[in-house]
């Protein structure tokens, strides 16, 4: 009955920003912690960010400064806003969720992809 479902990915051009949206269902929302790993194409899935149940925050060295996750926890949403899109940023974007109510089990929406090219 878990549910991640993203979306707001899409091709933009070098520089433009774009905001992905994760809507999660069937879990204590405000407990988890979310984050949003990404896969570039024949790379392996890596860390970007994440935001703990507290609401702290931590990036990866590559997007920081660019890229900003929050969270509405009343809308059950986790949300990266990602500024100064650079080429190397194209991937799947995926939502995750450390449910701590969920014995810690990790949980992932099917992603949303990136395009980042002129």
């Amino acid at each position: 009955q878990v549910q991640l479902v993203e979306s707001g990915g899409g091709l933009v051009q070098p520089g433009g920003s774009l905001r992905l949206s994760c809507v999660v269902s069937g879990s204590a929302f405000s407990a988890n912690t979310m984050g949003w790993p990404r896969q570039a194409p024949g790379k392996e899935r890596e860390f970007v960010a994440v935001i703990g149940a507290g609401g702290t925050t931590t990036y990866a060295d590559p997007v920081k400064g660019r890229f900003t996750i929050s969270r509405d926890n009343a809308k059950n949403t986790v949300y990266l806003q990602m500024n100064n899109l650079k080429p190397e940023d194209t991937a799947v974007y995926y939502c995750n969720a450390r449910m701590i109510f969920r014995g810690g089990m990790d949980y992932w929406g099917k992603g949303t992809l990136v395009t980042v090219s002129s």
